[in-house]
């Protein structure tokens, strides 16, 4: 086959032998690769009700067709596994080197399990794979040891996957490293890499990877490389995603003191265009990528010496604008320091901002802290705090580290009410108590909420739709989303290539071009649609509910306080119409189960027992 390599890697730790298993066309063109790879195999190697951080749980990387040609923005890759901080689907996508490393080391996919006696590292040196002592690793952080092991194998090309602390820990929702500035970030993946006392996995891929049409990729993926470097991408280019805080400020959108306010009083002072000029030292980007968003940060002035770190939106309103934080040195601490923790910077400051709510309402004292005066605004406390989970210290740091739903299910007292997350993943910096198309988007993605499955604020924000209003039509947007979405993280292309790569006929020209295919747009749509209902049918198996679906009490209950989007909310009667028009739209019964037809319309007739009788 062409572009693809055809071949799955299979891992068992337990008796550290490997095997090779080839897939053909049909398997490709059913699910496309990367996101639609991981999800079929997920399903087919995790048993039901698998124990997320016990030695059968599967951990699944997986790369696209694309990745090692040179269609932009291409080379990122994929985890799946049973998320031990939602119990449902879990995956993280990253970007950076590793994908293509993977790829040309002659694999699609790889399939780790079981769990090693002791700390080990996988290495994956093209056809030759090895088990190697990671003792000596273990207890790194997730940066040193990305450099240890090229020490160690003494070639500065080889791309690792680790882990840190966190990982090590079993933090629920420790992230995977690559490429220094780039983690596999959410659903908790490096707490089961952690389970398997598995630090790291490291690639070697020094062959290549051969397209159908040569002559023709290369033409057309000039044209990419031209619309990727036009005014449809400056933002990302001149700012980064640190653009986001002040457009999300002005919309009254930008979470602050866990979505207690929508309006940061020190917005400014996190924005991408105060930080740009006083901080930014360069800007680098992801294999095959030629725009270039990570806008890199190095804060001299700070008292412990210099610090270096990758600081994106999300991370800027999670230990930002949540926790009151607005003295960006501080932030980029606290961000270098999840980094090399290993935990995801979303989740902790999340987390961090329902504990300081917590302490400032009563409810978690000086007694229960260890005596950290966790309140909002203290940077301090906070950087106390993101230690005492990675390594699950004292009372606080253990109950931390579940996340924010088993945390305030422990502490209880009411404290469920301020616990902002959906299925337990924790939510973005979207107020969506006025973005009501995002509110079903997010609320719906099958890995908990999140932003990156639908992008349902491109409507809300640029003005597309009445974002104070909700209606049934959004389910018909959402699901079209959802399914487009499915495709781009099947071919592990960048959502930042939105107007370059981001419809049915921009995805089939590329991919036939380099599969030599003849994939139609519509047969491209229905694996859109096949992968997003085997993620659904994954997470009904695994006891999903309806309810599962609704927002976080805040948004149902609490208004917005302050600014454009004040005194709106998403009421729960705005969202079960919502909830059941999207039902309607995807052929579902009225309880949100892929139906027997629907499955059979799909190829996936094959699990239509299994999820009606754990449906019923």
């Amino acid at each position: 086959m062409f572009g693809y390599a055809g071949k799955i890697l299979h891992v068992d730790l337990d008796t550290g032998k490997s095997s090779v298993e080839e897939i053909d066309e049909g398997y490709c063109r059913k699910y496309i690769g990367g996101n639609g790879f991981g999800i079929r195999l997920l399903y087919d190697h995790a048993p039901p009700g698998v124990d997320p951080l016990g030695p059968e749980n599967p951990l699944i990387f997986a790369v696209g067709p694309l990745a090692g040609t040179t269609a932009p923005t291409s080379g990122k890759y994929v985890v799946h596994t049973r998320s031990p901080l939602t119990g449902f689907q879990g995956e993280a996508v990253s970007s950076g080197f590793w994908g293509i490393a993977l790829k040309q080391a002659g694999y699609d996919a790889v399939v780790i399990k079981g769990k090693s006696e002791k700390p080990v590292y996988i290495f994956i040196d093209d056809d030759v794979f090895s088990i190697r002592d990671a003792n000596a690793l273990w207890g790194k952080d997730a940066l040193e040891t990305l450099e240890l092991i090229r020490e160690e194998i003494g070639d500065d090309n080889v791309r690792s996957a680790s882990i840190g602390p966190g990982g090590e820990n079993l933090v629920r929702y420790a992230n995977i490293t690559n490429d220094r500035h780039r983690q596999a970030g959410r659903t908790g993946v490096g707490a089961v890499m952690g389970s398997k006392n598995l630090k790291a996995v490291t690639v070697r891929g020094t062959g290549s990877v051969t397209v159908a049409d040569m002559e023709g990729t290369l033409d057309h993926c000039k044209e990419l490389y031209d619309v990727c470097q036009s005014p449809l991408t400056g933002a990302y280019r001149s700012l980064g995603t640190q653009v986001s805080v002040m457009i999300h400020q002005n919309q009254a959108a930008l979470p602050t003191r866990n979505w207690q306010d929508s309006v940061f009083e020190f917005a400014e002072k996190i924005g991408g265009e105060y930080i740009h000029p006083r901080w930014v030292v360069k800007t680098l980007a992801c294999a095959g990528c030629p725009i270039g968003c990570d806008h890199v940060t190095l804060v001299s002035e700070d008292e412990e010496g210099k610090v270096m770190a990758s600081v994106e939106f999300e991370s800027l309103y999670a230990l930002g604008s949540n926790c009151c934080i607005g003295h960006f040195p501080d932030v980029n601490k606290a961000v270098d320091l999840c980094d090399r923790l290993g935990i995801d910077s979303i989740s902790t400051g999340v987390t961090i901002g329902w504990a300081m709510e917590c302490h400032e309402k009563g409810l978690l004292t000086k007694e229960d802290t260890d005596g950290i005066d966790l309140r909002f605004g203290n940077a301090e406390a906070q950087r106390q705090v993101i230690e005492m989970i990675a390594y699950q210290k004292g009372k606080l740091g253990k109950m931390l580290a579940k996340g924010s739903k088993a945390a305030s299910e422990e502490l209880g007292e009411g404290s469920e009410k301020w616990a902002m997350h959906n299925k337990g993943l924790e939510y973005p910096g979207y107020d969506l108590r006025g973005l009501k198309l995002s509110a079903l988007g997010f609320n719906t993605s099958n890995r908990g909420g999140c932003h990156l499955r639908n992008s349902g604020y491109d409507y809300d924000l640029k003005g597309k739709v009445d974002r104070f209003t909700a209606k049934e039509e959004y389910g018909a947007l959402v699901m079209g989303r959802d399914d487009l979405y499915s495709i781009t993280d099947s071919l592990m292309l960048c959502k930042f290539s939105r107007g370059v790569l981001d419809d049915y006929e921009k995805f089939v020209k590329i991919y036939n071009l380099v599969t030599g295919f003849d994939m139609t747009e519509e047969e491209m749509r229905m694996a859109g649609e096949r992968i997003w209902n085997l993620e659904k049918a994954y997470n009904v198996r695994e006891g999903w509910k309806e309810e599962d679906d609704y927002p976080a009490p805040r948004i149902m209950k609490d208004p917005i306080t302050s600014g454009v989007a004040k005194g709106h909310l998403v009421t729960k009667e705005e969202f079960r119409m919502m909830h059941k028009a999207y039902f309607k739209e995807r052929g579902w019964s009225s309880e949100g189960i892929p139906t027997r037809k629907k499955l059979n319309q799909l190829g996936l007739g094959w699990i239509a027992d299994e999820i009606h009788k754990e449906a019923d």
